[in-house]
């Protein structure tokens, strides 16, 4: 297999490459990164030597240049197109450029895919397609998005969807859940950040009240669903990858804190301030197609992947934590 994977350098992406070129020793591995917010430092801390080596090759450049993505696809079996500008804030601040960073880039992929012949197609979307519904959100609930960043995603499955049925490109997109997990140094997700401020004895900052939220998956569980995606027979599918568990920021964090506690001696608090906008209140996941269609089953406990998380960030802290503070 040929691999082009597009914002590589990210989170997902290193943990993705990693897997792959540990179980698949004839693969071939194509990164294609702006270093917008990833950073060669996450994949070779991933891969180790193998990104030096003849197995990975990694390419500075951006997606929503359409001559690098028809460049860099070409000879790729499969494109997974992680790259974006993640998150609701970024977007409601500056909603032509989350549409330009996602929406752009990801029609150039698909269309560069197609002119390339390739066999397959992975788009990481998100719940914030689906918008502020009454969970267990499903794929056949109608898409309503509350702020632009769910608003560009929503847009990256239209375009998958087209692309399978006018020009039979084997697309697929997933609508993945919080993911969180080792190599999310950068990541201003909520588990990432509690845990720099937590280790970086600072205070807890909790958006709101706490009672919102959101379906956690480990980040291995997101790898095993985009590697069955691309295994599978399916085409122009939408599939939610999530737990099927609804747990509050209020448990996240305290969760988080135990565990800090308990393992460094040190006290963590917790801060309560506004609610952002665009937030949605509770979201989890039924993931029932995913199961039936991909095979797809979540193996990791909440407890589980944040131990093996809080790991990652207490070496990362051991070794020079000061590259994060700027990122809480």
């Amino acid at each position: 297999m040929r691999w082009l994977i597009t914002g590589g350098c990210g989170f997902i992406g290193a943990n993705l490459a990693a897997r792959l070129l540990k179980e698949d020793l004839t693969c071939r591995i194509r990164i294609l990164d702006n270093f917008s917010t990833g950073s060669s430092f996450n994949l070779h801390e991933a891969c180790g030597k193998s990104i030096s080596g003849s197995r990975m090759e990694l390419v500075q450049a951006d997606a929503r240049d359409p001559r690098a993505c028809i460049e860099n696809s070409e000879g790729m079996d499969a494109i997974v197109h992680l790259a974006a500008s993640a998150g609701v804030s970024q977007s409601v601040d500056d909603p032509r450029r989350d549409m330009e960073t996602n929406v752009i880039s990801t029609f150039n992929m698909l269309e560069a895919a197609r002119q390339n012949c390739v066999k397959g197609f992975i788009f990481a979307s998100s719940g914030a397609s689906t918008g502020d519904t009454e969970p267990p959100v499903n794929e056949e609930k109608p898409p309503r998005p509350i702020s632009p960043y769910g608003a560009g995603k929503l847009a990256g499955e239209g375009y998958c969807s087209a692309f399978f049925r006018t020009y039979g490109l084997k697309t697929v997109a997933l609508r993945f859940g919080n993911v969180y997990g080792p190599y999310s140094g950068h990541k201003n997700s909520v588990v990432a950040k509690f845990f720099r401020q937590a280790l970086s004895n600072q205070l807890l900052e909790v958006n709101g009240d706490g009672t919102q939220t959101r379906d956690f998956i480990y980040v291995h569980d997101i790898t095993e669903a985009i590697i069955l995606s691309i295994k599978g027979e399916v085409g122009g599918e939408v599939f939610q990858i999530a737990t099927c568990r609804e747990t509050s920021i209020n448990e996240l964090v305290s969760k988080i804190k135990s565990l800090v506690e308990n393992e460094t001696g040190n006290e963590v608090k917790i801060n309560y301030r506004s609610s952002l906008k665009g937030d949605m209140k509770r979201s989890f996941a039924d993931i029932s197609k995913a199961k039936k269609t991909l095979g797809f089953s979540p193996q990791y406990q909440l407890e589980e992947g944040l131990m093996k998380t809080f790991e990652y960030f207490k070496k990362e802290s051991g070794r020079d934590y000061s590259r994060f503070l700027s990122w809480v």
